[in-house]
């Protein structure tokens, strides 16, 4: 069974920086690929990015893409998000998934 675990959230102002990070484990990890996504309160679940585990590749929503970076690190078995020059609009609780399965979720707030 995949367990993730999301740590990293917290309250910084526009234009700051936050560094989320997912740990999994389970089996095969080599065939996982791995994936962020956040909530706003009374929106849907939606889509930030993932990371193949295999060879590295990414995709990004245009909401973030060159502000965020999906980055990982199999040798510790975590998937890490570096986010940029937050907006007030980034505000979500952020959700990891590894291959189906996820985490808790880690509050960010981005205010003045």
């Amino acid at each position: 069974q995949v367990q993730v675990v999301e740590s990293g959230g917290g309250a910084v102002q526009p234009g700051g920086s936050l560094r989320l990070s997912c740990e999994y484990s389970g089996r095969n990890f080599e065939f996982y690929v791995v994936g962020w996504f956040r909530q706003a309160p009374g929106k849907a679940r939606d889509f930030v990015a993932r990371v193949s585990l295999k060879d590295g590749s990414t995709n990004y929503s245009n909401s973030v893409k060159g502000r965020f970076t999906i980055s990982r690190d199999n040798a510790k078995s975590t998937v890490y998000l570096q986010m940029n020059s937050l907006k007030p609009e980034d505000t979500a609780v952020y959700y990891c998934n590894a291959n189906g399965n996820w985490g808790q979720g880690t509050q960010v707030t981005v205010s003045s």
